[in-house]
């Protein structure tokens, strides 16, 4: 499978400007979601069951609800970043160690930003947030870093693997609005452009090399110390008091619902792992296979966006 993306980014009287190919403009969304069977009638009469039963019911997502919004994930077959290039996210040590590197990462995250902040929540995100309002979900953990549940109105929420829309200074601490981080970009490169070719996750492009060269990035406003996104880079790992207070909602919970994810990544399986010790009924909700599908009492293949919102949650 072939895909062509193109993003120009240029200034124009001071301003960043994005221009999405034509190619990529129409139905860019459709790109990054795989291919899935027909609703089959009778699953979602089981899955219906399922959330009718549920009392206390947590649900875990991935990025897998979020293809449907134009966010393309990892690991989807013939579609995921995985699949489409030889492209590897970045990892901690690399970011934290070299400056360079910081310097290529905001450079295409700087480019790739406008886009990616500006992705609206799907029928799924919507779903699930009414699903808390009406009291049907008792807790909602997200692998995800988008903050499409909370533009959705989720508010019974953990980011486990934090979120893109913050920036934590490395050195004292501090946390910024990244729409603050993008103004200051803005200052420090009012000439520079790029064109990028190629969406990845988590609000990223590809630049070349020499693109990247002239790119100023700035250092913490309070203490002059190197700039991360609040989020969990691959090689990293998660707070454990976020960890402990996810197994305890877990531990509160009745049943468990797994919402476009494979569960490759050991920091959302672990959960999947307690749910099965407590002995919880486990659904999975994911286009493809999981690390748990011989843990879950039920399996569905289907787009998130397509099956929630048809289940009553009362």
């Amino acid at each position: 499978m072939r895909m062509s993306f193109g993003l120009i980014f240029r200034t124009a009287k001071g301003r960043w400007m994005a221009k999405l190919s034509r190619q990529c403009s129409r139905g860019y969304t459709e790109l990054f979601v795989p291919s899935s069977p027909p609703l089959d009638p009778e699953k979602v009469k089981e899955f219906q069951r399922f959330i009718t039963l549920s009392k206390r019911l947590l649900v875990m997502t991935g990025a897998g609800i979020s293809t449907e919004s134009g966010i393309p994930d990892y690991r989807s077959e013939k579609v995921g970043l995985y699949a489409r290039t030889d492209r590897r996210p970045i990892q901690h040590g690399d970011f934290v160690r070299s400056a360079p590197i910081r310097q290529r990462y905001w450079a295409r995250n700087f480019v790739g930003w406008p886009q990616f902040s500006s992705h609206q929540p799907n029928p799924a995100h919507w779903a699930l947030s009414n699903w808390e309002r009406l009291g049907k979900l008792y807790w909602l953990v997200t692998q995800n870093v988008d903050a499409l549940h909370t533009k959705a109105g989720s508010q019974r929420l953990t980011e486990l693997h934090g979120c893109m829309h913050r920036v934590l200074c490395l050195d004292c601490g501090e946390q910024t609005p990244r729409r603050v981080l993008q103004e200051r970009f803005e200052v420090l490169n009012p000439t520079w452009s790029a064109e990028a070719h190629g969406l990845a996750p988590d609000g990223d492009v590809f630049l070349t090399e020499e693109q990247v060269q002239s790119f100023q990035v700035p250092s913490c406003s309070r203490c002059g110390g190197p700039l991360k996104p609040d989020v969990v880079f691959f090689g990293d790992t998660v707070n454990p008091n976020t960890v402990d207070f996810v197994h305890k909602r877990v531990k509160e919970a009745d049943s468990l619902l797994v919402v476009g994810s494979s569960l490759q990544v050991y920091s959302g399986y672990k959960f999947i792992l307690t749910a099965q010790e407590k002995k919880l009924p486990i659904a999975i909700l994911n286009i493809g296979p999981t690390r748990s599908d011989n843990l879950a009492s039920l399996k569905l293949d289907s787009r998130c966006g397509e099956l929630l919102p048809l289940i009553d949650p009362h």
